[in-house]
């Protein structure tokens, strides 16, 4: 028994690869797909089955591109209903692979076809289980992501308690919880950083598994204090279900180098964005005016996609040389297919023209504490709400960069102001979106609350 976890960063997202006996079972695939395929070639393995704990909407799965490449039938619980070829599983329904077998459990809450894989050695012992979005660790899956059908979060969450209590806590204690997130994803709220852990020690830390809770109790935890699910989530949910492009395809058909006047006129056709995804202290040094910054070395994906809300934007890409492909791949992992090209020889092509350059002023937060003594300064902080309760610079406002877009006329309403988050990323993609609709005078802090937490703790509010 093989038992492998992918784990993605930007997407906070585990898959698994199975393998046992010459066969591997795939669980929640990427949607580039050659990592599964090299270990296949690798390990002399054919891939028997491909299991789905959802319809994830948070980035879009690789089932359909794995399936066509290997021949293996791609599997959903109870509820899924596709647009391409899948087994939908029946609650308890198991499948046999190599000298293992996977058990599915029906777990709805999450989503309604939400289920959980439980993966038995030969003897029949449950070894591990993968929940999905059903179980976190240290939370469970929001209960407000597919609502309709006459039924609200608050039904929703009410089948998640059950789903926990019925199917997933009578397992043994030593069972293996691998769920499909970790800390940073937007499908719960408090998720550990930790990427597996056994359910004994889950019922000890995890707040959904106390016996103590009842059914109104965890119906009240999980529906409170939810942020507005991003908008492109209902276009990854389609996709999955409904299928997508190759990675193969996208990157030869984005990978396009413009000349800086094949740039220039694309930029000035209706609703292209340009998206700069260098570092955040590249960016605020210069970039081309207008721009909106997202950074490759951060949380790329999500946070593009919570940006850019519509799958079909069509983009201009600033790019570090040598991570165009890279850029594609990412923003293809949410859905976001339509990049038109990128800039021949980066920022430094457009830095050498005559063209107009736009920039951001920072400031270190060591020398704001002259100013804070003395003054009141307008500040802004762009961290989620639980962030901002745990502890901010005083006076400071929250305005979440997830509600930015909705948020502009808060902005206007100051004479310049200071912008920080919780290391200096989300900061400056916040800074680049105000500047686009010509809010300017911004200082951004860098590294923001943990420079600030360094150096101004004497003005800490909790």
């Amino acid at each position: 028994m093989k038992i492998e976890q992918i784990y993605t960063k930007c997407l906070a997202q585990g898959s698994y690869y199975i393998e046992s006996e010459g066969e591997a079972v795939i669980i929640d695939p990427l949607r580039e797909i050659d990592s599964y395929l090299e270990k296949t070639e690798q390990n002399n393995t054919k891939v028997k089955y491909i299991f789905e704990t959802h319809f994830h909407a948070d980035f879009v799965s690789g089932h359909v591109s794995l399936s066509k490449k290997t021949g293996a039938p791609i599997i959903f619980g109870p509820n899924a209903t596709t647009s391409f070829d899948a087994i939908i599983a029946k609650d308890n329904q198991t499948f046999s692979f190599g000298n293992l077998k996977i058990k599915a459990l029906h777990t709805p809450g999450h989503t309604l076809e939400s289920t959980t894989y439980l993966l038995m050695d030969k003897e029949g012992k449950t070894k591990a289980a993968f929940t999905g979005d059903t179980l976190f660790l240290g939370d469970v899956g929001r209960p407000d992501l597919v609502q309709g059908k006459g039924l609200g979060k608050e039904e929703l969450a009410g089948m998640l308690y059950d789903s926990i209590r019925e199917k997933i806590m009578p397992l043994e204690e030593d069972v293996l919880i691998y769920p499909a997130h970790g800390a940073g994803s937007a499908c719960g709220k408090n998720m550990m950083s930790i990427t597996s852990d056994t359910l004994g020690n889950q019922k000890k830390v995890n707040y959904a598994l106390k016996e103590e809770m009842t059914r109104e109790e965890f119906i009240e935890e999980t529906t409170k204090d939810l942020l507005e699910s991003p908008d492109y989530f209902k276009w990854n949910v389609q996709l999955n279900t409904q299928g997508y492009n190759d990675t193969d395809s996208l990157l030869h058909k984005n990978t396009v180098f413009l000349s800086l006047d094949e740039f220039e006129n694309k930029r000035k056709e209706e609703g292209v964005i340009v998206l700069d995804v260098r570092h955040q202290k590249d960016f605020t040094q210069g970039f081309i005016p207008n721009a909106i910054f997202v950074g490759l070395d951060g949380m790329f994906a999500p946070w593009a996609a919570t940006i850019l809300k519509d799958i079909n934007q069509p983009l201009l890409v600033v790019a570090p040389e040598g991570r165009e492909e890279e850029t594609i791949t990412r923003l293809a992992r949410v859905g976001f297919d339509n990049v038109l090209g990128f800039l021949k020889g980066g920022f430094q092509t457009w830095k050498d023209s005559s063209n107009d350059i736009d920039s951001i002023k920072n400031v270190e937060a060591i020398d704001l504490k002259e100013k804070i003594t003395n003054d009141k300064i307008e500040l802004f902080d762009v961290r989620k709400p639980m962030e901002y309760k745990n502890g901010y610079l005083a006076n400071a406002k929250n305005i979440p960069l997830d509600s930015i877009h909705t948020s502009i006329e808060a902005f206007k309403a100051e004479k310049g102001f200071y912008i920080y988050c919780g290391g200096g990323y989300r900061s400056v993609i916040a800074a680049s979106i105000l500047k686009r609709n010509n809010i300017n005078d911004i200082t951004n802090i860098v590294l923001g609350f943990q420079a600030i937490r360094k150096d101004l703790a004497e003005f800490i509010k909790n």
